[in-house]
């Protein structure tokens, strides 16, 4: 599914559309949820999944493995993890002549869906075993470097509330995480919906729609959507107006942000776009996409100052500001969208 043909793009919004609707079976009334994971699944890039415990964080992920067939793995973080528990280790084994010899045992990270639970409850020399993988796609273990299955993704989990006993991600290791998504908690009648399906005896099946395969045909499409030239002006303008030091940043910006986006939030801008984009079975990238992607590529690259925190300003705040005050670039090209 390489080549963004007619065709090509109807399989690729029909394949999305079919994954959405069986996650949809177990995680009820979430769809921005559902579809900000599946654009991060789509772009090949890691997810930070933050919101306080029991609204199905780890569901969603369990979900989605077994709608698209990849293999699943699941690490719970605590503080006595060790980066060994993480990637593996080697351990010394007798073999049947009796010599004994050092074998690699792989660790959990060798998967597809690689589900860290509570990330911020482990160590900062774990968290970096893991987001060395994440960034390298390999891990190095006794001198040998060993490649990780493609695709392989990670969705980090972690409670914005609970401070005791927790180790906060660094902003060069945030900024790894290609989407930041929030897990809001339902309102009563989505509530009530999540009670009768939960409560009944029978939990509704995940069914497999996709597979391995196809997923990785459209992990290959997704980048090869075209983008004009003009919204990638665009992309570097919101990006730009994140930093307090900029050309022209918004007074938001200016009285709460200390540090903006990096260059990495304008690649994820760019890379959830293209994925918007072809689930929606569209051949190229629109502004509203580049909007639509701006706060969860952006919301855990800002660091904020104590005003914010002094005041309750949350990044989603700062980025709507950044997106309303900057003015989207004119296409050279007449008729263009």
């Amino acid at each position: 599914m390489t080549d963004l043909s007619q065709q090509s793009l109807d399989e690729y919004a029909e394949a999305a559309h079919a994954v959405e609707e069986a996650v949809g079976r177990r995680i009820a009334g979430q769809p921005e949820l559902i579809r900000q994971t599946l654009v991060g699944l789509l772009a090949e890039g890691h997810i930070l999944l933050e919101g306080v415990p029991g609204l199905g964080k780890t569901e969603l992920v369990k979900a989605f493995a077994a709608a698209v067939g990849l293999r699943f793995g699941r690490v719970q973080f605590t503080p006595d993890l060790m980066p060994a528990d993480v990637v593996g280790t080697q351990v010394l084994e007798e073999d049947d002549a009796g010599h004994r010899l050092f074998q690699y045992r792989p660790g959990p990270i060798f998967t597809n869906l690689l589900l860290a639970d509570e990330i911020n409850r482990a160590t900062p020399k774990t968290q970096a075993a893991l987001l060395e993988a994440m960034q390298e796609r390999h891990v190095t273990v006794a001198g040998e470097t060993r490649p990780l299955p493609r695709p392989f993704l990670v969705l980090a989990t972690q409670n914005p509330i609970e401070l005791e006993g927790t180790y906060p991600l660094p902003e060069a290791q945030l900024d790894r995480f290609l989407l930041k998504v929030g897990v809001n908690p339902p309102s009563a009648t989505v509530l009530e919906e999540i009670l009768r399906r939960t409560t009944g005896g029978t939990i509704p099946e995940v069914p497999r729609v996709a597979d391995l395969e196809t997923v990785a045909g459209m992990i290959s499409a997704t980048p090869q959507v075209p983008i004009a030239s003009h919204l990638i002006r665009y992309v570097s303008l919101l990006v730009e107006a994140t930093h307090p030091e900029g050309a022209s940043p918004p007074p938001a910006v200016k009285r709460y942000v200390r540090w903006g986006a990096s260059p990495r939030g304008g690649q994820a801008m760019v890379m959830a776009a293209k994925a918007a984009a072809l689930i929606d079975g569209r051949p190229h990238v629109t502004a509203e996409d580049i909007r639509w992607a701006a706060v969860p590529a952006l919301r855990h690259r800002l660091v904020l100052g104590y005003e914010a925190t002094a005041e309750g300003v949350r990044p989603e705040v700062i980025i709507d500001e950044v997106i309303r005050s900057t003015d989207e670039p004119k296409s050279s090209i007449r008729g263009a969208p």
